[in-house]
């Protein structure tokens, strides 16, 4: 067993795509859109979906926000370092919520910043 994907709807599907290829640096693997539905679904990632985990972004047609809730916590990503991933992310545009530096109570460097539709992401640091 494996986990696929993890979804998230978004309100404006291009908006998202930008910003998770532009300034996250993935890739968009494939796109439907289901008339029927009145939904569109792009899946994005580093790799292959055979290979490696993704996310679905789900576009309803005609809902252009959510109420993200108080369950969801954020989306993890490694980078090599986090000061200056920080920098590239914010040159392309991503909104920093929290400066790179030590976790609270620990020594590990991290980041969060936040997509268009206010999921937040959280970068850390390779361990050595």
């Amino acid at each position: 067993m494996r986990i696929l994907h993890t979804m998230l709807r978004v309100g404006d599907l291009e908006r998202s795509i930008k910003f998770y290829t532009e300034v996250l640096g993935m890739r968009e693997l494939r796109r439907q859109d289901y008339p029927e539905g009145e939904f569109t679904l792009a899946f994005i990632g580093y790799g292959e979906e055979s290979e490696q985990t993704v996310i679905e972004l789900t576009y309803n047609w005609g809902t252009d926000s959510y109420d993200l809730g108080t369950g969801y916590g954020h989306i993890a990503i490694e980078v090599p370092d986090v000061y200056e991933a920080c920098e590239k992310m914010r040159a392309s545009g991503g909104k920093i919520i929290r400066e790179a530096g030590p976790m609270n109570a620990g020594t590990t460097i991290i980041a969060f910043l936040e997509d268009p539709d206010g999921y937040q992401v959280e970068l850390i640091g390779e361990k050595s």
